[in-house]
């Protein structure tokens, strides 16, 4: 039966239906914002595979270029791989669903979502994040749901409910938020600088935005829903569970405690339970006692053992005071020919962050689909290799954690990065040397120290803290007993509840992100949460700040300097040439990169000077316009009865009137030039058409005059037609006296040709 609900009003209004498409998945529903359609549908296996020990659930997001009215770019017109975009949105739409799976229950799960109708307004995410929740909701798969996700954004002091791409601009925040009935599941995004107290606005803004789904949610379940499957869960026989118990006693808090440094402990903690596995195996028997009893055991005691310490004693694995952050160290400039780079550790946290400067051509430029930017001039990569955490594994390229965590890192810094007018791009990669918790976050406070290393203005320093948070329920599901942790380490992170992570600068949060192992937070927990990220964001600044306090002055010897010329918009077509012949040939000479705006603007990088100083004198003749009086070195290009068309500025030809070709009378052009003869003309002026009169006569008379000391003879003056004087046929049509063609030309520009062969060399 075709079903459909509606939550909102006018152009915000999210239309949820269900019954029409994809009847044969367990759970199938489309969603509407605007001209934005979305489809989601969810399976879920009947059984889970043998010897399955966790949960599998795939989340899958795909845009389509036809439901843009496109074409896929690229020679295969068909879509390959998912790009960084479809990554993330998987990511956002897996977090919030994952916690209300039942635990123990290991059958396979799959929610895929695919953009229909993309109207390049209402970013799909939104929708995906609704779907997978609406989906699961009619389906018979168990889940605890539902939740409304929207997104907040801020123009002028007003908080709006899913603004679009071109609103969006406007906005100082853009916050996906999460949230059921009456708590936080999820939030992520970005923000210029936002204070605490707005944050957590917009946060009680988006709660109270998301009701309305969960409403309609919960009518179309009523409406269209099946009943939920009866489920098995895979869990730890109580007895071998007790007896587990006993056989550790306490020695795992004892090791939790007493040894130091993440490995070590992991080291003692495994060595207690392969004695206890062989225990258990001895008295319960093989088939009973499988390896995912004992791997599950250990992680049930483990966890118990750590919420324990932190609940009822009061302590954390590494000694620490709850608000406490872990020691912390910086270098910079450690790497010689990295534009900017540094070193930051944080406990067993360490993150080797360089940082490069490219020119406008190494934006990276992609498909979108659905709206928003398609380009970026800001990039950051995240790399997390294997030994990092002292393991072995397959080597590849970067996964959705490293995509993720590096989205997370790049948001965070993009809003302190110059943006307006900043003729450079930039890339920052960070490496992953060692992990024991937050990597992310290290990742900003590196890379804040290598952008200013790098001489980057960077407008403010950036620092990210990750603040967790163990709990205690009540019969009645309250949170009963809880502690925030500051700068959780990876045992934290993973037996306790939540990793929120905070990044901004002194003045306010810059970037964002929320997970959860629980099935929502209360807002009062958060405030708190994010005030302690505050205090210790504050504290990590000041330590950064001793290291490297504000940006260089000068930018690295090895980044490619800038320089910027405005031309006459009109001359753009002339300074590409055609087929971009001109362009591609100051490219050459010189070996810089050019990038030419709409507005004129033409931006020339260079790592050399001497190649700089080619470029621009290139340009600044090719674009000049004729300065009446001046003299010019010019090219004949073309000889005719009447005198000779001189090149006098790249791409701009005068006439040389057969008159002005010398101080006497000329019988024939030819006579006193010929094609290809480089010669001194000066500007007379421009005619009524635009045409430019040169007169070499004139500049030889200028010249002449300048060389002697002595006033210029009279431009009219007139010799013999058959005697031409010697100041004339003998310097410059002798090509036989290099020494007088040296003097005749002005120093400067031998310099450039002098410094073009040596770029060539080069």
């Amino acid at each position: 039966m075709q079903t459909q609900v509606t939550a909102g009003s006018g152009e915000r209004q999210l239309i949820i239906e269900t019954g029409k498409l994809a009847k044969q998945a367990d759970g199938a529903v489309t969603v509407q914002l605007g001209e934005t359609v979305v489809i989601v549908a969810a399976v879920a296996a009947a059984k889970p595979r043998e010897g399955q020990d966790f949960f599998p659930l795939t989340v899958d997001y795909r845009e389509k270029a036809a439901a843009a009215g496109k074409f896929p770019g690229g020679y295969f017109k068909r879509e390959g791989r998912p790009t960084e975009k479809e990554i993330l949105t998987m990511r956002m739409t897996d977090r919030p669903i994952r916690p209300l799976f039942p635990k123990g229950w290991y059958n396979e799960v799959q929610v895929q979502t695919i953009v229909l109708s993309a109207d390049g307004e209402n970013d799909p995410d939104i929708l995906s994040i609704n779907g997978a929740s609406a989906a699961l909701m009619v389906s018979d798969i168990p889940w605890a749901g539902p939740l409304g996700a929207v997104r907040v954004g801020r123009i002028a002091g007003q908080f709006i409910v899913n603004p679009t791409h071109s609103e969006l601009k406007d906005s100082d925040l853009d916050l996906v938020f999460v949230g059921s009935e009456t708590e936080i599941v999820m939030f992520e995004g970005s923000a210029k600088e936002i204070s605490e107290a707005d944050f957590n606005a917009a946060l009680e803004f988006g709660l109270q935005a998301v009701q309305p789904i969960i409403a309609a949610q919960k009518t179309l379940a009523a409406q269209a829903g099946k009943p939920k499957r009866q489920i098995a869960l895979n869990i730890v026989p109580e007895d071998i569970l007790n007896e587990a118990k006993t056989l550790a006693g306490d020695r795992i808090a004892t090791v939790l405690t007493s040894t130091p440094g993440k490995l070590a402990r992991e080291a003692a903690i495994n060595a207690i339970f392969e004695e206890v596995g062989a225990k258990l195996v001895e008295k319960f028997g093989a088939e009973k006692v499988t390896e995912f009893v004992i791997k599950d055991a250990q992680n049930t005691l483990q966890k118990e053992a750590v919420r324990g310490l932190i609940l009822n004693q009061g302590k954390r694995l590494d000694g620490r005071a709850f608000d406490d952050v872990r020691p912390i160290s910086a270098e910079v400039g450690i790497l010689p020919r990295a534009h900017g780079s540094a070193l930051f550790t944080r406990g067993e946290t360490q993150a080797m962050v360089l940082a490069t400067l490219g020119t406008g051509q190494d934006a990276q430029e992609f498909d979108s689909y659905t709206g928003g930017d398609t380009e970026k001039k800001f990039i950051l990569h995240y790399n997390f290799p294997n030994f990092s955490v002292g393991e072995t594994g397959r080597i590849m390229g970067p996964g959705r954690r490293e995509i993720g965590h590096g989205a997370l890192a790049e948001r965070s810094l993009e809003p302190m990065v110059p943006a307006e007018n900043y003729p450079y791009s930039i890339r920052v990669t960070s490496e992953i040397m060692e992990s024991n918790g937050s990597t992310s976050m290290a990742t900003v406070c590196g890379g804040s120290l290598a952008l200013m290393d790098a001489g980057i203005p960077l407008k403010a320093a950036v620092a990210g803290i990750s603040i967790g948070i163990c709990t205690e329920y009540n019969d009645a599901r309250e949170i009963a007993r809880y502690q925030l942790l500051t700068d959780i380490i990876g045992a934290e992170d993973h037996f306790c509840d939540m990793d929120c992570k905070i990044a901004g600068t002194e003045k306010g949060i810059t970037g964002f992100q929320l997970d959860l192992k629980l099935r929502g937070l209360p807002p009062r927990l958060m405030v708190e949460a994010i005030e302690k990220a505050r205090v210790a964001r504050l504290a990590i600044l000041g330590e950064m700040a001793k290291t490297l306090a504000a940006p260089r002055p000068e930018l690295s010897k090895y980044a490619p300097r800038i320089v910027s010329l405005k031309i006459d918009p009109d001359k753009i077509g002339a300074l590409i040439g055609p087929g971009g012949k001109n362009i591609k040939r100051i490219v050459e000479e010189s070996g810089c990169e050019i990038d030419i705006e709409d507005d004129g603007t033409v931006n020339i990088f260079s790592v050399s000077e001497e190649g700089m100083q080619i470029a621009k004198e290139a340009i600044t003749g090719m674009t000049a316009e004729a300065e009446i009086g001046k003299v010019y070195r010019g090219k004949v290009v073309t000889i005719k009865e009447f005198g000779a068309f001189v090149e006098f500025l790249p791409g701009k030809d005068g006439l040389v009137h057969i008159s002005e070709l010398a101080n006497f009378r000329v019988k024939k052009t030819e006579d006193i030039v010929k094609l290809g003869d480089e010669i001194w003309v000066k500007c007379l002026g421009v005619d009524e058409k635009g045409r430019v009169r040169l007169s070499r006569k004139a500049a030889m008379a200028e010249r002449d005059a300048g060389m002697s000391g002595e006033p210029a003879p009279s431009e009219t003056a007139d010799a013999p037609a058959d005697s031409p004087p010697e100041n004339e046929a003998s310097r410059e049509e002798r090509p036989d006296e290099p020494n007088h063609e040296r003097r005749e030309r002005p120093q400067r520009r031998e310099r450039g040709r002098g410094h073009r062969r040596g770029g060539n060399r080069r």
